[in-house]
């Protein structure tokens, strides 16, 4: 069988150009595009007919596919294999699919597996899955932090179990000693996520996590623990932090040192963040203006005002002026922020500056003007965010709140814009606001429903059901997108599976390599949609400093997609700094939009599909801001056979 299929593969390869020495992808084999297919139609039942095949290959992409589909069905047939199968890739992709789905049957014959396995790559699988089902993380340490490999895999077991929840004392001490410099630098980096995003009540490992945040040598363990110091504050962590600040020459680094600043009084930190702000890395100084705007304290306010005009940039400027709105809502300021808002000609200043408003309830009139006026979706957007958070600001009087009532109703009953739709009927469906002592009847939301249509206004719809089901007292109705846009396997076919694609922006190149193998259907809906130009022209919309940047929206404000939707596809691949992944608003809801990491994020791991890594342009991944452009996007040397 093995020989046949390697013929194949070569008879193939043959076949390309003299001039392509490319070789194709595995779906040359038609038994795996049939299994690919089933998982993309969520096809449970053909899935499980390959679980006995005599091929180990296609009953590792059998079990796999179950990390997608996610259902609850049949674990123990996956458990089966996990613990009984020959081959080790196969006992591999049965642990990650049980890892994907929460279920007491998940859990139990993980934990056996912990015990059976002896392959060090399959146990850190295991391990990792076991952290994501566990009901009480409860593990020996002592059993693996001797190997790298499975040292590792405890690192992120406690990791996946800390983000549900389910850690403990006992956690937080093998946490620490994963921290230790001598273990590879995959265990020490999950420990300090562990501490950064997921543990709790961990004083005593502070000297840990200053050593890792101040001597590792990796600079992303460095970031993480600097982060999970801000979870500790005291007066020695802040002495910590500013060393930090002073000494450490990586700026992705310093922006965590920055954030952790949020845990202290601003009287305390100010110093810092001033300086942050005229920094030369401006990923640094927008995440300073983010803290500002999160903790500057009435008292401060006239202080960080007098700051705006020295800076230049202004997503920056931006920032500071919402902080000083939220700290002072001070009439002339409003005044100053509408006039620099009528000066400016970039759309997304626009939108930052009458996003800085939305802490002045007396500015409603000006954005509601605005968002009725403005020609600019992301202007619009913003300014219909604003009017939403206007009804959380303190103070406002019960005229004030029927007034924005009114309003909101009669942009729902004259708004098609979904964006708009969506934002206003979140605000509604909030019942900490109690808008159901206002508004008793429901039918503008149920016409305005009808203008928006699956699978395309997908996140617009659920908070109008939201808001329907609060007004209505009762509970909301569930919104799913049906398949509706199969994968192209003619496509597939002819793509390389080291096929390269080149991101071309008004900042430089970016080049990313395509996994056509794990994402067969993300990476034929990238090329389609390249190779029509469609991302040419389109903005970098959402930047998040050592996060994320964002593209791929066509309306240029994060609301935009076409009218179909593909399947998420969930792979053992984490998510490292340049990898990319698709944007969605929940599992199959995935349309044009993807991303690129500016640093690992272990939270979107298994959640949001992966579909590229970034192999060259990491500097111009640095430099892209938001409002910078994609100018083309060319499939290397891509040809349809």
């Amino acid at each position: 069988m093995k020989f046949l299929f390697l013929a194949a593969t070569v008879f193939l390869a043959s076949c390309q150009s003299k001039n392509d020495h490319k070789s194709v992808n595995r779906f040359s084999d038609p038994v795996l595009v049939k299994i690919a297919d089933f998982k993309d139609r969520r096809m449970a039942d053909s899935l499980y007919s390959f679980f006995p095949h005599a091929n180990a290959a296609y009953r590792r992409e059998a079990v796999e596919a179950f990390g997608s589909v996610q259902v609850a069905a049949n674990l123990d047939a996956m458990g089966k294999l996990l613990l009984l199968d020959s081959d080790a890739t196969v006992r591999k992709a049965a642990a990650f699919a049980l890892g994907q789905i929460e279920h007491p049957t998940s859990e139990r014959v993980l934990l056996g597996a912990v015990v059976k396995e002896k392959e060090p790559a399959n146990l850190f699988e295991i391990l990792q899955a076991y952290g994501k089902v566990t009901s009480r993380w409860d593990l020996n340490a002592e059993h693996f932090i001797s190997d790298s490999l499975k040292a590792s895999g405890l690192a992120w077991s406690v990791y996946r179990a800390g983000m549900r929840g389910k850690t403990d004392e006992k956690a937080n001490g093998v946490a620490i000693q994963l921290l230790q410099k001598h273990l590879p630098v995959a265990a020490r980096l999950g420990a300090a996520h562990y501490f950064a995003r997921g543990a709790k009540d961990f004083e005593h490992a502070v000297p840990a996590l200053t050593a890792a945040a101040t001597l590792d040598p990796s600079n992303e363990v460095r970031m993480a623990a600097a982060l999970a110091l801000a979870k500790v504050p005291s007066d020695s962590v802040l002495l910590i932090l500013k060393k930090i600040i002073k000494t450490d020459k990586d700026a992705k680094v310093l922006i965590s040192a920055i954030r952790a600043l949020r845990a202290f009084p601003f009287k305390d930190v100010k110093h810092y963040l001033y300086e942050a702000l005229l920094h030369k890395d401006v990923h640094l100084a927008i995440a300073a203006s983010e803290i500002i705007v999160e903790i500057l304290p009435a008292e401060d306010w006239t202080e960080v005002s007098s700051l705006i005009n020295q800076i230049n940039h202004w997503r920056i400027a931006a920032n500071l002026y919402e902080a000083v709105m939220k700290a002072g809502r001070n009439k002339d300021l409003a005044a100053e922020i509408q006039g620099r808002y009528a000066k400016a000609q970039n759309p997304y200043q626009r939108a930052w500056l009458i996003g800085a408003l939305k802490h002045y309830a007396p500015a409603f009139d000006f954005v509601e003007t605005e968002l009725r006026n403005a020609d600019t979706a992301v202007v619009r957007t913003s300014a219909a965010a604003s009017l939403a958070a206007m009804s959380k600001v303190k103070g406002i009087t019960p005229a004030m709140k029927s007034r924005f009532a009114n309003t909101y109703v009669a942009l729902m009953k004259s708004e098609r814009d979904p964006a708009i739709l969506g934002t206003i009927a979140a605000t509604l469906a909030d019942s900490t606001l109690e808008y159901r002592s206002i508004i008793t009847d429901p039918s503008f939301l149920y016409e305005a429903r009808k203008r928006l249509h699956l699978p395309e206004h997908y996140e617009a719809i659920q908070p109008i059901e939201a808001a329907i089901a609060y007004l209505e007292k009762r509970k909301a109705t569930h919104v799913q997108n049906e398949f509706n846009h199969p994968i192209d396997w003619q496509l597939i076919k002819n793509i390389p599976e080291d096929q390269r694609a080149v991101i071309k922006t008004n900042r430089g190149n970016i080049v990313m390599r395509l996994l056509v193998n794990e994402s067969p259907g993300s990476v034929a809906n990238f090329i389609s949609l390249a190779n029509k130009d469609y991302f040419d022209g389109k903005f970098f919309h959402r930047v998040v400093p050592n996060f994320v940047i964002q593209a791929g929206c066509n309306r240029g404000d994060g609301w935009g997609g076409e009218n179909y939707s593909i399947r998420s596809e969930f792979s053992p691949r984490l998510y490292r700094t340049g990898s990319v992944g698709m944007a969605s608003a929940g599992k199959d809801t995935e349309s044009t939009q993807w991303f690129i990491t500016h640093s690992p994020t272990p939270h979107l791991d298994g959640r949001y599909t992966i579909f590229a890594e970034v192999v060259e342009g990491w500097r111009v991944l640095d430099y892209i801001g938001v409002g910078d452009k994609i100018t083309d996007v060319i499939i290397e040397d891509f040809k349809t056979r």
